[in-house]
């Protein structure tokens, strides 16, 4: 008799064939010009139920340049596991040819080259047409948002979220989970949920002060599809207060709460549950570790740390799914549930080809509706890229918009060192391509974006940088509390991933002087996005484009100035 292990397992395979070596078809396909809409979203419908799954979408309701990340540093358990791997690696790993439609798609290497191949990716116009496909095979399939969705853009900041809602309202949801919405504050945050036509859950979003699961959210929700009783339970963010600003969200605590969240897959069993699905904002590798500490889940879609991987990773009996970022993939999963077992699966993520797939036209139209009153602002030329500099974010370390960043920092404010968040977000802007405002704020939009100018002693410095540090390098993926390392400019240093806490972080150096950075020394230090209340200073996006019209045409030089020991 074959074990339900057994059978997840030959479904892993299957997945491998609707999903890696998909995409060398769609790459030997899309390098003869011959990629369509069809092959992007064949399947052959299987078993009972499907969900549909995005997240990470940060507002980007346009087609975009998106470059993935060239470093993505696994540590302990996770060191060189996925999402762990990169470029070539991840390429031989998931068997996609060089060049590819998937190469472009999946990987950071010749990405200005192919990007002029395969163009832009994503758009929620056709995201809808992707949905309503799925839809058309499988009329009951649940649509699940994995959060940070209002939030990243020009207009999302200015509507405080509406142009957003509106828009998605339109793909028509089943769920959704939270983390970046919450930095709109409480008020804001409980005025649009208490409108939504779709759960708004998070199991781990607790009333701060009694200590107990809070009103406004839903733990989870039933529902009945492919003649199956499906439960989706919501996990938010788990470090809110940590990565974010707390005073933002007084009445709201969060964490991981494993023992709560299994007391609630035993709760939705025993109400009859025959799938039990999480849609959790906890990034991979805490689904990994939360995956292997409560039972009873039969699917985790994961967000927060935008990974997109070509197949799920299996953890026990859990299957986890990662769907990318910024709308530039959409996963299917159809799953086999039987007496209540969930059987068998396949899987496709499918990347969203904006030249290749037909824009929704009702979507299309929400869209231009939504930026129409703010298009003369939005589409502002502020400066261009120099023929040899692609502005990207996405690594562990600065990418060359965060050394623009820092760079406007220093110059603008005056200061001997900049630091820049490590967030994930942001589109890239190709060379040779003009700047707008919009470009600015897709990597700048924030509640709390205040430019700030400071002065902090060498020591305070370091501390920073190690706890930081730790933030991103811990062994333990639950104490990994926020996003990557943080950006610094004008000043150079040398992290040991491998050591602990206090000892990762070394060589620090002014590089302006090429001097060591003196412990008992005073420093000006530029920075934005503080989590702190009442910080002063003018808003970054106004610093950066300051800095981008005075530059005229932006070159930004390789940055030499971090050396990673131990990757």
């Amino acid at each position: 008799m074959i074990s339900r292990r057994d059978f997840l397992q030959a479904s892993m395979a299957a997945s491998a064939i609707v999903g890696a070596s998909g995409f060398g078809n769609w790459g030997r396909l899309a390098a003869q010009q011959l990629l369509t809409q069809d092959d992007l979203m064949q399947f052959d419908t299987f078993g009972n139920v499907s969900l549909i799954h995005v997240t990470d979408i940060h507002a980007q309701l346009k087609p975009i340049w998106f470059r993935e990340p060239e470093i993505n540093i696994g540590v302990g358990g996770n060191k060189g596991e996925v999402p762990h791997v990169t470029g070539a690696d991840f390429r031989r790993l998931y068997g996609i040819e060089d060049g590819s439609a998937s190469h472009y798609a999946l990987t950071h290497d010749d990405f200005v080259a192919l990007g002029r191949t395969y163009g832009q990716m994503g758009g929620l116009d056709r995201v809808a047409t992707v949905i309503n496909n799925i839809r058309a095979a499988r009329p009951d399939a649940l649509l699940l948002d994995g959060g940070d969705t209002w939030h990243g853009s020009y207009t999302c900041l200015k509507t405080q979220g509406q142009d957003m809602v509106n828009v998605m309202n339109l793909l028509k949801p089943d769920a959704m989970t939270f983390h970046w919405e919450f930095t709109l504050g409480s008020d804001r945050v409980r005025e649009i949920v208490g409108d939504l036509p779709f759960a708004a859950m998070g199991q781990n979003i607790y009333d701060a002060e009694w200590d107990e699961p809070a009103e406004d959210f839903l733990p989870y929700k039933f529902y009945e599809t492919g003649g199956v009783k499906v439960a989706v339970i919501g996990q938010a963010f788990p470090y809110m207060p940590i990565a974010n600003p707390g005073w933002m969200f007084p009445e709201y605590s969060f964490g991981i709460r494993d023992q709560h969240m299994q007391e609630m897959v035993d709760e939705v069993r025993g109400l009859g549950a025959e799938l039990v699905v999480c849609l959790s904002h906890n990034g991979f590798d805490v689904d990994k570790k939360m995956a292997s500490r409560v039972t009873g889940i039969d699917v985790i879609l994961s967000g927060h740390t935008h990974d997109a991987l070509p197949e799920p990773v299996l953890v026990g009996d859990t299957i986890i799914v990662a769907s990318g970022s910024n709308g530039k993939f959409v996963s299917r999963i159809d799953l086999n549930v039987r007496d209540g077992q969930m059987m068998g699966f396949r899987h496709k993520l499918i990347p969203i080809f904006s030249d290749v797939i037909t824009p929704d036209p009702e979507v299309a139209a929400a869209i231009d509706a939504e930026r129409a009153p703010f298009l003369s602002e939005l589409t502002e030329v502020i400066g261009k890229t120099a023929d040899d500099t692609l502005l990207y974010r996405r690594g562990n370390f600065n990418g060359s918009w965060d050394d623009l960043i820092c760079e406007a920092l220093i110059e603008e404010r005056e200061a001997d060192i900049a630091m820049s968040p490590g967030v994930r977000w942001g589109p890239s802007i190709m060379p040779g391509q003009d700047i707008t405002r919009e470009d600015i704020y897709n990597v700048t939009s924030m509640t709390y974006g205040k430019a700030y100018r400071t002065e902090m002693t060498g020591e305070f410095i370091h501390t920073i940088m190690e706890d930081v540090g730790d933030n991103l390098f811990n062994p333990d993926p639950y104490y990994q509390q926020g996003g990557d390392m943080v950006r610094v400019g004008g000043m150079g240093y040398r992290i040991d991933i491998n050591q602990p806490i206090g000892s990762r972080i070394s060589d620090l150096t002014l590089l302006k002087t090429g001097e060591a950075i003196d412990p008992a020394k005073t420093y000006v230090v530029a920075g934005w996005a503080s989590v702190n209340e009442n910080t002063e200073g003018p808003q970054i996006w106004d610093v950066v484009e300051s800095h981008i019209r005075k530059k005229g045409t932006v070159a930004v030089a390789p940055n030499t100035s971090v050396q990673v020991i131990g990757a």
